[in-house]
């Protein structure tokens, strides 16, 4: 088995070997959504690149209620593996994926019954609507299947096996880049095709992770999906506290995005682009902060508080150096990141509209670096209120500062609002941080 025992050995080397496979994992999950809004931009049209934008901030927020459920039922495995505690492990992942299962198909029914009216709230113009709502519907029918690869992913990365859960994701995404070009570029179909590759990508990657448990992997090898009440609660203690977290900011996003939409076709496109830009510095920075979370949880189910204190310094000075790749690659090669979303009519106004804005957003990637690791070591040490209130502050001033300052700088505003927001919970999180570590022993 490629568990990792977290709790014993060189805490950079197990933090990097952890952190690389999660990076090029969120990478590879990230490629196969700019694909979708490569291919939908050249090869069907402007409209459709801003259909596919405008659904993102929708179907992301029942996409990351599900991850955030998993990443929180994950922080208990963690602790249970660093306890060997091996039989409650496998207990917790089964009442995981039961409840997840409800969970999804019920999500699933209500946003395929509901997404038009929704799309309408949000001021999606009417040229693009029934484009954007048709994509909507497909994309939430994979609902079960993105809550089972989360689901046995997070198990993996809780036992330190950040490596094959990449492996199955690569495969995936792979598999929706070949089907999109062929179906799409070569054969010229719509954006429902788009919508149903994705659909097959994410039921391929859940499969693959099945298969590998109950065959590879004893000490996740549940019987059945049987909930357990007890651990059904502190699951949802934990999960239901990350799931809102994960929810607070697509959350944010959609009222954002129904500013942007009043801009205009071609600005929803540019910002659906700079968005998919901005997961590729993002994306990174959570996977490290992921890192820090199983390590903390590990470390604190051995009780062993100094090398928690250690990681969390470490997790955060690789932070740090990522922050100065990303920042000035993205500065470099802004324009030609933008040209690869767009051609023909409209594009010089897509492409002028996302340099402006990632020639300032590339700057505010060092804040979303350090609050993306300091909530790493909350959700590690279990204070998942905490990590909630944080996200709740940031983002509730980036949207109130979206609305001040959209109609004043246009799609600069949004960077500005993002600048503020992360500002405002840093002033939160730091002194809390240095409060917790007394209050937890770690002082």
């Amino acid at each position: 088995m490629a568990s990792v025992d977290m709790t014993k050995g060189s805490i950079i080397r197990e933090l990097i070997g952890y952190t690389v496979p999660l990076v090029l994992g969120s990478l590879f999950q990230l490629a196969y959504n700019a694909v979708d809004s490569i291919i939908a931009g050249r090869f069907i049209g402007t409209e459709a690149l801003a259909a596919t934008g405008m659904a993102g901030p929708v179907m992301n927020i029942l996409i990351l209620g599900i991850s955030g459920l998993a990443i929180g039922a994950g922080v208990i495995m963690s602790s249970y593996f660093g306890a060997s505690d091996y039989g409650m492990l496998r207990k917790e992942l089964a009442t995981l994926l039961g409840a997840g299962t409800v969970f999804s198909v019920l999500a699933a029914a209500l946003g395929i019954v509901f997404a038009a009216p929704l799309l309408q709230l949000l001021n999606v113009p009417e040229e693009v609507l029934g484009m954007t709502a048709l994509y909507l519907r497909i994309i939430f029918i994979g609902l079960p299947f993105t809550c089972f690869y989360n689901a046995l992913s997070q198990a993996m990365k809780s036992v330190g096996d950040s490596k094959t859960p990449l492996k199955f994701l690569a495969v995936s995404s792979i598999l929706n880049c070949l089907l999109d070009l062929v179906f799409i570029g070569y054969f010229g179909f719509g954006i429902t095709c788009s919508a149903v590759t994705t659909v097959i990508a994410q039921a391929v990657s859940a499969l693959l992770c099945y298969v590998y448990i109950r065959v590879r992997v004893d000490v996740l090898s549940f019987s059945g999906f049987s909930v357990d009440r007890t651990l059904l609660k502190t699951t949802l203690a934990y999960g239901s506290v990350t799931a809102l977290q994960q929810a607070v900011q697509p959350i944010g996003k959609l009222l954002i995005q129904s500013a942007v939409n009043s801009l205009g076709v071609a600005v929803a496109a540019a910002y659906n682009a700079v968005t998919r830009i901005d997961d590729f510095a993002f994306t990174p920075e959570q996977s490290i902060s992921h890192a820090i979370t199983t390590f903390s949880a590990q470390n604190r189910g051995a009780g062993n508080a100094q090398r928690i204190r250690a990681g969390f310094r470490r997790g955060m000075l690789i932070e740090a150096i990522y922050f100065l790749l990303i920042a000035s690659s993205v500065l470099f090669l802004n324009e030609f990141l933008m040209t690869l979303f767009v051609s023909g009519e409209n594009a010089a106004i897509v492409i002028t509209e996302g340099n402006d804005y990632l020639s300032i957003m590339a700057l505010f990637y060092i804040f979303p670096a350090f609050t993306n690791g300091i909530q790493g070591f909350f959700r590690g040490m279990g204070k998942m209120k905490v990590t909630l209130l944080c996200t709740f502050i940031q983002t509730s001033f980036r949207v109130i500062f979206t609305f001040i300052l959209v109609p004043v700088y246009g799609i600069r505003g949004i960077a500005y609002s993002c600048a503020i927001g992360w500002t405002m919970m840093l002033l939160y999180e730091v002194p809390y941080y240095f409060h917790a570590k007394k209050k937890l022993g770690l002082a």
